[in-house]
């Protein structure tokens, strides 16, 4: 693809975005940019999140992994759909009931000041590094098609990214995300199907015959790139247990207990639409991360039966460089436009509704905003916005030079590893709240949520010593946040006061 047409391609789309901010954002107000009004539609909300959840590491990451771990990873999606069922079932009515613009208000009630800083601390720790994690994937495949090609340095690449989404989110916030997102997650899944179509045509295979191909085909360990279940070694990372219960407590986790994707649920008008629309998302997201892997298969059939040399770094195939590099210089113009489109949608649909959520977040849970007039929430939620932009684009940079420095990084194992450790304590504190009548200590939460991702990190390192060839995988969370409920009750025992 030309440099004129992926600039003329990208420009279009930010456009439509820049439109689509302008008219959902009309007659604004600071309760429009933290709760939509409480008006939108549950069917776009259930849409629009696919987007939010996959981001442009799972556009990239999921189907590059099939390499290495063939369809394993749908065995955590399996498990997302069981923590889905606890969220819409037993979270979302809880904040429904309390009426929580911040879900970290609970804590609050629940527990106290103390407990509530400490667990709306744990989100802007672990949604921000996630999400510049994730949109550091898109600033690198625009900078490798489209910015190299201009003489702009990365630094650069990263701010104009940064940059494009505040001018359509800091004035509209979660309404306008609601609409940008729906328009976004259309481009994300469209991409990938007609990608897949490509290459079946390209092969002149239909799909079951590709799905044969694809079984037929290796990973690097000798397995078959179709194979989803693994029961043979439970000292291994993907052993079924562990990715699908790991699964399971991730998505309690990182959707059930983030603001972020919890905050467009409370967008809805009643707890009714809000799990009507969490069913729904359940349901889209299963099958769209199966077209990812099956995407992830196919590309690795085509590049065999083609003959096609794979972005290779120390003898090591890039994974993360597979999809990006097929699409736009092997599949013809009309795949390259749709892939394009397809990670821009990704990325940004993540990061869009991230930026959202933490400015949110730490105006509601740091600054009293409720307790302030209009037109001093209005200053004070641009500067937060500003200041979450930065530190975006802080830790992209600095993402950057850790993947230069460790090259073949799995980013998709990296930020669910770190989500591990961030949402641990978060985990730790919701079931505790709501599963005892107990109080912990006060003063002693910030120090255990603290201490505990420290001990787990301590087990992960030395798992090889100290329990033989086991290898922790997504368990690490459930680990993380039991370790965290049984210090809190020990915690408890030094307070006599107790919930009614």
């Amino acid at each position: 693809m030309s440099t004129t047409l992926i600039f003329l391609v990208l420009s279009s789309y930010f456009i439509v975005l820049i439109l689509i901010a302008h008219f959902t954002s009309k007659n604004a107000t600071s309760e429009t940019f933290f709760t939509g009004n409480r008006q939108s539609p549950w069917y776009l909300v259930a849409f629009g999140m696919i987007g939010a959840s996959l981001s442009g590491v799972t556009f990239i990451s999921v189907p590059g992994q099939v390499m290495n771990d063939g369809m394993g990873y749908f065995q955590v999606v399996l498990g997302y759909v069981l923590g889905y069922i606890v969220i819409a079932q037993v979270l979302m009515p809880l904040y429904y009931k309390l009426n929580v613009t911040s879900i970290y208000e609970f804590l609050e009630k629940r527990f106290g000041i103390i407990s509530y800083k400490t667990g709306a601390s744990f989100f802007i720790l672990s949604r921000t590094l996630g999400s510049a994690i994730r949109l550091y994937l898109a600033t690198i495949v625009l900078q490798l098609f489209l910015f190299d090609d201009l003489g702009v340095p990365y630094w650069l690449t990263a701010v104009i990214t940064i940059a494009l989404i505040w001018v359509y989110t800091f004035k509209g916030g979660i309404k306008t995300i609601v609409y940008t997102d729906t328009f976004q997650t259309v481009f994300l899944i469209s991409s990938v199907v007609i990608c897949t179509i490509i290459i079946s045509q390209a092969l002149n295979l239909d799909f079951f015959a590709l799905f044969e191909k694809i079984s037929a085909s290796k990973t690097s360990s000798g397995g078959s790139m179709s194979q989803v279940f693994f029961f043979d070694d439970p000292m291994a990372k993907n052993y079924f247990p562990k990715h699908f219960f790991g699964g399971m407590f991730l998505a309690i986790a990182m959707t059930g207990l983030d603001q972020d994707l919890m905050q467009k649920n409370l967008t809805c008008k009643t707890i009714g639409d809000a799990q009507k629309n969490m069913y729904s998302f359940t349901t889209i997201l299963v099958f769209t991360n199966f077209l990812f892997l099956l995407l992830g298969g196919a590309l690795y059939v085509y590049s065999n039966s083609k003959g096609i040399e794979l972005p290779m770094n120390d003898e090591k195939v890039i994974t993360d460089h597979v999809f990006p590099t097929l699409a736009l210089n092997n599949f013809g113009k009309i795949a390259g436009v749709f892939f394009l489109l397809g990670i821009t949608a990704s990325s940004y649909a993540s990061a869009d509704s991230a930026l959202a959520a933490l400015t949110t977040g730490f105006c509601i849970d740091f600054l009293n905003f409720n307790k302030r007039e209009e037109k001093q929430r209005q200053k004070l939620k641009l500067i937060v916005h500003i200041g979450f932009s930065l530190l975006f684009l802080i830790i992209i940079l600095l993402t950057k030079m850790y993947v230069t420095a460790n090259p073949g990084t799995d980013l998709i194992s990296l930020i669910l590893k770190i989500a591990s450790y961030t949402y641990g304590p978060l985990l730790g504190l919701f079931a505790f709240g709501i599963f005892t009548k107990r109080n912990p200590k006060a003063i002693l939460v910030p120090f255990i949520c603290v201490l505990i991702p420290f001990l787990c990190f301590y087990l992960d390192k030395f798992s090889a010593n100290l329990f033989g060839a086991y290898k922790f995988g997504y368990e690490m969370l459930i680990i993380n946040g039991t370790l965290t409920f049984v210090f809190l009750y020990l915690s408890s025992f030094f307070t006599t006061k107790k919930s009614n």
